[in-house]
């Protein structure tokens, strides 16, 4: 089967293709013939900066074609889609089935890819800023496939006034039409400031000034991979919270919680509340075009790898 690697850090031209064998499932293991592979920003930056060669985790979406010992929720010829943490960008996969869930009837591979763990991410930052009706939310990486869904939840869940973060001017009437009520751009002076909430996807050198956003009382939840530093003395000046959010401690620690948010993330994808944003499909041998994509910061909503 085709496998992408790389074994040197740098830009996307390090990635190659290459021939393997084909995994196997072990227990309580699922092996997926994938059909659909998201490319995640946290696997962009781990080429970029990691120190030493990635084995690239992400979502994936396919057919199961094989099922390790122990495994009765699943069997072969289901479809579903999942996170795996090693070897998502190849024709085959294996994926744990705590991680696993299936993929409804008339939704297609890369639907599955574009909502099920961008809207997960996006669903559990909401929840964790316990947003009350009214109040003003701020989503930075607006554009991105977690930012895209993110700006939709708020609008739905009764936010009174919703604003994009972007990087570029051009992604502007891409996020207005998720629902975002005004645009802002990481280098404007005061991001139309001050929020009662900040869902933040950036991280890094946008953290401080994500925390000055903040109103008396707001609450930052942080999930990127970006990292970043805040000084206490901004928060305790608000009276704010800055609060991490991490998706897996959700899907490894709650798991009927981490179902839940699963189905009705469907639900609300079916009642026409969600929409996912697929900005490319591209071919599985060109993934270092996908990671240029998003290094570039040009994708508007999920990049998605097609074997």
């Amino acid at each position: 089967m085709l496998r992408m690697r790389h074994e040197v850090d740098g830009g996307p031209g390090v990635l190659v293709a290459e021939e393997v064998d084909r995994p196997v499932a072990g227990p309580g293991e699922l092996l997926v013939r994938t059909e659909a592979i998201g490319v995640t920003l946290p696997t962009v930056r781990k080429v970029r900066e990691g120190s030493g060669p990635v084995s690239f985790g992400g979502e994936v979406a396919g057919v199961v074609v094989g099922t390790g010992e122990g495994v009765t929720a699943f069997a072969v010829g289901d479809r579903v889609t999942g996170l795996c943490f090693a070897d998502a960008y190849a024709e085959y996969a294996v994926l744990d089935t705590a991680m696993a869930s299936s993929v409804p009837e008339g939704a297609s591979a890369v639907d599955a890819v574009a909502l099920v763990r961008s809207g997960l991410v996006a669903r559990g930052a909401y929840e964790a800023a316990r947003v009350r009706p009214g109040e003003s939310v701020l989503v930075t990486a607006a554009a991105s496939a977690v930012g895209t869904l993110a700006l939709q939840l708020a609008k739905a869940g009764g936010a009174g006034r919703v604003v994009a973060a972007v990087s570029s001017p051009d992604k502007a009437g891409f996020v207005r039409g998720l629902g975002a009520d005004e645009v802002v751009l990481y280098e404007d002076a005061d991001w139309g400031a001050p929020y009662d909430v900040i869902l933040d996807g950036v991280g890094g050198d946008l953290l401080g000034p994500a925390v000055r956003a903040l109103a008396t009382g707001g609450r930052l939840v942080a999930f990127s991979s970006g990292g970043g530093t805040v000084e206490a003395y901004e928060l305790l000046l608000r009276g704010a919270s800055l609060i991490g959010f991490q998706m897996r401690a959700i899907a490894l620690g709650q798991p009927d919680l981490y179902a839940r948010w699963r189905r009705e993330l469907w639900e609300l994808r079916d009642a026409g509340t969600l929409r996912t944003a697929v900005h490319a499909r591209i071919p599985l041998p060109e993934a270092a075009r996908a990671h240029a994509v998003i290094e570039q910061r040009r994708n508007l909503g999920k990049v998605v790898l097609v074997p």
